[in-house]
């Protein structure tokens, strides 16, 4: 079975998978999920075992991920009885969970300010050798989740969350058309929240995607053009955005970032931008071959490297 939430001992608290991709990439803290211990984030069968009983990581630390990230079960995991997330098996997998499928989990909003973390003092690793097949006395048998901060599940502050909600679940339009994504204060299904790059002219303050027909660097930033144009006023117009090199090498993620996007030039893959928080407007600039001319082009700088991904995505518009 898949998690997207579990409890994390070191930071005494419920993060999302994103989260812990989000901590293992920021070169402002110390976290390296391989080195955390993960357990059920239902506080009852939490507290019924031993931090021994964890939790284990997929795609937690890949940058150019494809498949849906999660939390799973490891053979030795344990819950009690009626635990919601107790492994479901099927005859079919021998036993074996799958790591297939699409994210399950949508957030309602996402969070515009960056969720902060407090690391609590460290303990001692348990001795993993040790029995642990029965759980510990609890006071209660309740199931019952005990509510957590704002974040997690419901709302997040990592833009690859929805993103990854709207991708793994493309071809389920009357799933998008359903689940709603607060931004801000604008409200919208995930199905009109995201908006192809070909139609930025209908609203403002969307997400905003598109297939890559090429990335530029140049000496001061770089440029993704987008496959798809713009129609205005009976004209097509190509559309890219900016993303500047300064930006990048104060970023907090600059290591992987640059990983990532230097990766995708010259790529055979199929690859697709997805940014939040600029609109292309057209703009005017000078021909290179006669600088007195000039030609329209739909042209945006990335403001937030928070809230923009480059992510392969095979198949994605058929």
């Amino acid at each position: 079975m898949k998690f997207n939430t579990a409890y994390c001992i070191s930071l005494d608290d419920k993060l999302s998978i994103y989260d812990v991709r989000d901590l293992n990439f920021d070169e402002t803290v110390d976290f390296d999920s391989a080195k955390e211990r993960f357990q059920c984030p239902n506080d009852n069968c939490r507290t019924a075992f031993d931090a021994a009983n964890g939790l284990g990581t997929f795609n937690a630390k890949n940058v150019n991920y494809i498949r849906t990230p999660h939390f799973k079960n490891l053979p030795g995991t344990r819950h009690i009885e009626g635990c919601a997330y107790v492994s479901l098996r099927t005859p079919a997998s021998e036993g074996a969970e799958t790591d297939d499928g699409p994210e399950e989990h949508f957030p309602s909003e996402l969070l515009l300010t960056r969720r902060q973390y407090v690391r609590k003092p460290s303990t001692p690793m348990p001795d993993v050798d040790a029995p642990r097949n029965q759980p510990k006395p609890s006071a209660t048998t309740s199931t019952t989740e005990h509510p957590t901060r704002d974040t997690a599940p419901d709302k997040t502050s990592v833009f690859a969350h929805p993103v990854e909600c709207f991708v793994s679940n493309f071809d389920d339009k009357d799933l998008l058309k359903r689940m709603p994504l607060k931004i801000g204060e604008h409200t919208a299904s995930y199905g009109s929240f995201f908006k192809k790059i070909e139609y930025l002219q209908d609203n403002k303050g969307l997400i905003y995607w598109g297939k890559i027909k090429a990335i530029k660097d140049y000496n001061t930033s770089f440029r993704i053009d987008f496959e798809k144009k713009v129609w205005f006023d009976k004209k097509p117009y190509s559309v890219n955005v900016y993303l500047s090199k300064n930006l990048i090498e104060n970023y907090r993620k600059r290591k992987a970032f640059l990983e990532e996007i230097k990766s995708a030039i010259g790529s055979e893959r199929e690859l697709y931008c997805f940014f939040y928080g600029v609109t292309p407007e057209l703009k005017h600039v000078p021909s290179k071959k006669n600088p007195e001319q000039t030609f329209g082009v739909f042209s945006g700088d990335i403001e937030n490297l928070d809230h923009f991904i480059i992510r392969e995505v095979p198949g994605l518009e058929g």
